[in-house]
């Protein structure tokens, strides 16, 4: 059976051209001693607008493996799928990220709800996490209230499950539950039942992504209460590890951190969390792999830096189609955009500084940097050309990579020095 190991990290690469520099952070994680899997992922939204297909993940997550001399598992993961997208990435992904997040408040069929109420009689009254000083208070009415808000979501999961089960057998392949791309964070009476639920329907889930408090803006820090969300991810992980035994789920069962890009301010807390209880996590970093290139092309000057300034001026033509399918992932101050102006005067140095997510600096420009975020698009309409410019200025643009992954990520998540 395909297991996850107790550290994992998906490595968005829109572009495909990332691969041995983000392997080689992983690589330097584990010279110092913290073994981390490397996950492959990217969305069928993004290979839709790239233009790319699922098996281009997987072609290159082989060649960087075997190029490198990788003996350690690694995986492709099919990422943010559901029942109508998960087809074409069957054959090639091996780890699939099933989201149900749309399917959260229909309401399952009244006889599955009462099946469910039926087998959770025993948590009437209040839920104990042993070993622990946790508790919650759980009646059956708040319970029937979970069922209808979740259950027809767990039983959609349960179908592409299923699916993939069909088609790949049993065991070979990791399943995550995605639950966090909705408004109203999951309390842990919930992510509780939730569990049950995918227990219930015998989905071998290995991680789960939950929502939280505050805003995971993309590819900028976290938006809220620091204390407050350490708060709540430990009480989930606490959850999740009694869940696990409770309910006969994998034993590896993690939580999983979505829009993890660049969250640093909360990484000291995952780091000392899962430090003190001994558990693992999975952590997506997405598409700041992009932005890590756009940053590198602005360092090498000439035709590189020239290319990233159109791409900016284009976006912001182009604003309100690039940015509507990330509306509930991004906050931009239009105000605070520099103008195409502005921009035709920037050297190399200006440019980089104000992407690059140094909040010490006074060019950091956190407005910019989303709007860039969601911009790949355009590098796709001119994707010969922008793969020319990588591979012209390849070094440059894969230290950046390197050093978003490692030091940005990696070094402050295991506190490595």
């Amino acid at each position: 059976m395909k297991t996850l190991a107790k550290y994992s990290i998906g490595l968005g690469d829109r572009f495909g051209h990332q691969g041995s520099a983000q392997l080689k952070a992983i690589i330097a994680a584990s010279e110092k001693g913290i073994d981390i899997t490397p996950v492959w992922n990217k969305s069928n939204r993004e290979h839709i607008t790239i233009g790319t297909q699922p098996l281009d993940v997987r072609i290159e997550a082989d060649s960087v493996t075997k190029g490198a001399g990788f003996k350690k598992p690694y995986f492709v993961d099919a990422d943010h799928i559901n029942i109508d997208t998960v087809d074409r990435f069957i054959e090639c992904s091996d780890f699939f990220t099933i989201d149900v997040a749309s399917y959260i408040g229909k309401k399952a069929d009244e006889k599955d709800i009462l099946e469910f109420l039926s087998g959770a009689e025993k948590y009437n009254g209040g839920l104990k996490i042993a070993g622990t000083k946790l508790s919650f208070e759980s009646s059956i009415s708040q319970i029937k209230h979970i069922a209808e808000k979740y259950l027809f979501a767990a039983i959609k999961a349960r179908d592409i499950y299923r699916k993939i089960e069909k088609a790949k057998g049993n065991g070979n392949f990791i399943t995550e539950v995605s639950i966090d791309e909705v408004v109203q964070p999951q309390t842990p009476v919930e992510l509780f039942f939730i569990l049950k639920m995918l227990a219930s329907e015998n989905i071998p889930v290995q991680t789960i992504a939950p929502k939280f408090s505050g805003r995971f803006n993309k590819g900028v820090d976290y938006v809220g209460d620091p204390l407050l969300f350490a708060k709540e991810f430990e009480s989930d992980l606490l959850v999740i590890d009694y869940a696990a035994k409770e309910f006969g789920l994998p034993e590896n069962l993690k939580m999983s951190i979505h829009s993890g890009s660049d969250k640093f301010s909360l990484y000291s807390h995952i780091g000392s969390i899962i430090k003190k209880y001994n558990k693992g996590i999975h952590l997506k970093t997405a598409g700041t792999t992009w932005l890590e290139e756009v940053i590198g092309l602005a360092e090498s000057g000439g035709k590189g830096l020239d290319f990233v300034k159109e791409i900016y001026i284009k976006s912001l033509e182009k604003i309100e189609e690039l940015c509507a399918p990330y509306a509930d992932v991004i906050n931009i101050n239009v105000s605070s955009l520099p103008s195409k102006q502005e921009i035709s005067e920037w050297n190399s140095d200006k440019f980089s500084d104000s992407l690059k997510h140094n909040p010490g600096s006074s060019d950091y420009n956190p407005n910019m940097r989303q709007l860039i975020h969601v911009a790949y698009k355009l590098a796709a309409l001119q994707m010969k050309d922008y793969f020319r410019l990588l591979e012209t200025n390849e070094q440059i643009v894969s230290k950046c990579v390197y050093e978003n992954i490692y030091n940005r990520h990696i070094c402050r998540l295991f506190d490595l020095k």
